[in-house]
């Protein structure tokens, strides 16, 4: 049977492709699916001259989008899991999480520039990139960045900018691996929990065709037991707490980084077991960090 499904984005050419992505897999499962993407800014998107934390976080980037998906204007909405909230509203829950891409975050140079020397500026709005770029790069200043990859690479030609870092995931998805300057190793930077996996979010109780073809088992393990070190540390957007795991086979392998607001530092751990014991393992993880302070 024909039906028509909404898929909610934001506007920006990466959040669209990322929708797109979803919409490709809908319709490998059912063909007959009629699928429109539907645009819209939300108040993240519009304030981009403050930090995060200062704005109110997360939430709003998946706001207006939530409340597309409760009015009925839109059936799915597409975000990438690092920039929800850790509390998902009952009413509308994760239907699917998508195959990983590269989970890494890079360094974008300035155009002409070949490497960093001190005193160059690195554009980061994130604290746990900066922490963590932050010993690789000791003698470099850095200054807030806010923007959609094509406005932070833009800052970069026409603004004080000598480098920047992104997530691989998001450049790999829009075909711009050739802007890559560096690849941090997961031991280097330890990316922010879900980085690389997409969301799907749609209402409570409704079937959408072809949604569990768009799932990956793997990235499930992944997401629970990350997100659960994040919630267990009571880190939120703006909080420098990062969380990857890797599932291979039976066995979960997740690394973390706590960081002691009171000490100005940070602490990285790791720990592995059964798959089905990772959101356990994440708990234990985020408390052996957390009591190196007490």
């Amino acid at each position: 049977m024909e039906r028509q499904i909404r898929i909610g984005s934001r506007e920006s050419i990466l959040a669209v492709r990322q929708a797109q992505i979803v919409k490709e897999e809908l319709l490998k499962a059912s063909p007959g699916l009629e699928i429109e993407i539907v645009t819209m800014k939300t108040t993240g998107d519009r304030i981009l001259d403050k930090s995060l934390e200062k704005i109110g976080g997360k939430g709003l980037f998946v706001k207006e989008l939530d409340y597309a998906l409760l009015e009925g204007k839109i059936d799915l909405a597409v975000h990438s899991l690092k920039d929800m909230p850790m509390e998902i509203p009952e009413m509308l829950p994760i239907l699917a999480l998508t195959r990983r891409e590269d989970p890494r975050d890079v360094m974008v140079l300035e155009p002409g520039k070949k490497s960093l020397i001190p005193g160059d500026i690195i554009g980061s709005s994130s604290k746990r990139r900066t922490l963590q770029a932050g010993k690789l790069y000791p003698g470099c200043i850095f200054k807030n960045i806010r923007g959609n990859v094509q406005t932070r690479l833009q800052k970069l030609e026409q603004e004080e900018y000598n480098a920047t870092i992104l997530a691989a995931a998001g450049l790999r998805r829009l075909g711009m691996e050739n802007c890559i300057t560096r690849i941090f190793s997961i031991d280097e930077m330890i990316p922010s929990a879900g980085q690389g996996i997409l969301a799907v979010q749609g209402r409570k109780g409704e079937k959408i065709p072809g949604i569990e073809s768009v799932a990956c088992p793997d990235s499930i393990w992944a997401a629970k037991a990350e997100r659960t070190f994040v919630r267990t540390l009571d880190g939120g957007c703006t909080s420098p707490v990062a969380a990857f795991a890797k599932v291979c086979g039976n066995e979960i392998f997740l690394r973390g980084l706590y960081y002691h607001e009171a000490a100005g530092e940070y602490v990285t751990g790791s720990i592995s077991g059964d798959t089905t014991r990772g959101e356990a393992l994440a708990e234990e993880l985020a408390n052996i960090l957390k009591g190196k302070y007490e």
